[in-house]
């Protein structure tokens, strides 16, 4: 057996990097490293463009996007996205953020995306730039070595298997936690244990003027609501609440989501003369982590190493970001060998920091005090600039904004206390009766 392994072993091609997967992660990887000389290998399972999930980009892409030399491209199919609104059935009212508010200025709208479209673009430039790109492709595992290049199989659509020997391979498999599931390190996330579904409608009623291209998130009974206009017309739209939830279903997926769309009067009223257009698609369980994000050769990024939630639109984000991030770590992981545990470290700070700071705020979305505070907008010491840059993507923004964000958090705190002692102290509320905001 050990003889037939290093025959076909030495069969398999060579490559510096090999990226599985060809979503905004792995693209924004393969695109920057062979744009620097690097020999890379894009792995993808299907061919582009394909449906995904996820279409709401947050401002700091654009920058990103522009490193990329793909923001024109993008920005014609794109829909502007100015803010957010968030609607609230508890306090009978909505309320709106622009990003031209937040801390940093010079990120003032963000793009809402076709990710066929967009996913696209980036897979197109990755090969521009001179990755070889071979889709319609699955990777079905790695080996790694003690020392020395990994050997990745791969099989094809037409059932041909392939290997490639790559000195580094980047993990870019999104929810196919490849590396993970394969490194048994995949677990998931018990602090937020939520499902979704979701569809497209045509003719929903979106916001007007500027606002047209917000993307507003709906509290009900049950979790929230995504509201994404996208610039053709079609408006994306998924509830998603505890996974518990779920499991009440007494029918079948397009009947209860339709179900749910009734229990919540806002979403129910801006779908009333809307057209569903193909699939409802439900999501299980869907937020997990990895216990390592990468080691001597290879390295995870975006929701192949984790994703919690996607209610402030971070998923495309952090894929990017992370894509960029790993770029660095292993350009210099390739350069000087001896580096690379340090830059995988340093990497690894990067990206949990990143997303300790999102995290921090998605734990705490359906938590009535963290909704009385985004539903009572204050700038006291320009605190509601420092969030709104957070939720702009801006992670890195310094100690000014980092002071702000620990101001606010301690609000949370003090907020999340004065309505415990108030339900201690209150009577019971008669049955029927409408709860009040802070419960």
């Amino acid at each position: 057996m050990q003889q037939v392994e290093d025959a076909t072993s030495s069969m398999a091609a060579a490559c510096d990097v090999l990226v599985i997967g060809g979503g905004p992660a792995g693209s924004s990887v393969a695109a920057l490293l062979a744009q620097r000389g690097r020999r890379v290998v894009l792995v993808e399972k299907e061919r582009h463009p394909r449906f995904h999930i996820g279409e709401s980009l947050l401002p700091y892409n654009l920058p990103l996007l522009d490193r990329l030399g793909v923001r024109a491209e993008v920005e014609t199919t794109a829909q502007h996205k100015h803010g957010i609104e968030f609607v609230s059935p508890y306090h009978g009212k909505s309320v709106r953020y622009e990003f031209a508010n937040g801390w940093d200025k010079r990120f003032p709208y963000a793009f809402q995306v076709r990710r066929s479209s967009f996913d696209h673009i980036l897979l197109r430039n990755a090969a521009a730039k001179g990755a070889e790109v071979v889709e319609e492709c699955r990777v079905t595992g790695v080996d790694f070595a003690a020392a020395g290049p990994a050997l990745v199989h791969a099989r094809g659509a037409d059932g041909v298997a392939r290997q490639w020997r790559a000195d580094f391979v980047v993990d870019a498999s999104g929810r196919d936690t490849l590396l993970a599931s394969q490194l048994d390190a995949k677990a998931r996330n018990k602090r937020n244990d939520s499902a979704a579904m979701f569809a497209h409608f045509t003719g929903a009623r979106r916001l007007e003027g500027q606002a047209e291209g917000n993307i507003t998130i709906v509290w009900f009974d049950h979790g929230w609501f995504w509201f994404i206009p996208l610039s053709d017309g079609t408006t994306s739209i998924g509830a998603v609440c505890p996974a518990a939830h779920f499991k009440t279903r007494g029918t079948n997926v397009p009947q209860f989501f339709m179900q749910m769309i009734a229990a919540c009067p806002e979403i129910a009223d801006r779908l009333k003369h809307a057209t569903l257009v193909g699939e409802v698609t439900a999501t299980g369980n869907y937020s997990y982590g990895a216990k390592t994000i990468s080691g001597r050769n290879f390295v995870m990024v975006g929701d192949a190493f984790t994703f919690v939630d996607p209610v402030f639109s971070t998923g495309v984000y952090i894929a990017m970001q992370t894509g960029f991030w790993a770029a660095d770590a292993v350009e210099a992981a390739l350069a000087a060998p001896a580096r690379a545990p340090a830059e995988m470290r340093r990497y690894a700070a990067r990206t949990r920091k990143a997303l300790g700071a999102f995290t921090w705020f998605i734990y705490r979305i359906r938590e009535p005090a963290m909704r009385n505070l985004f539903m009572s907008p204050r700038n006291t010491w320009r605190m509601e600039e420092a969030v709104l840059s957070l939720l702009a993507g801006g992670i890195a923004e310094g100690w000014r904004v980092g002071l702000r964000l620990y101001l606010f958090r301690a609000i949370y705190y003090a907020t999340k206390l004065s309505h415990l002692r108030f339900r201690v102290a209150r009577p019971k509320l008669a049955s029927g009766q409408p709860r009040e905001a802070g419960t």
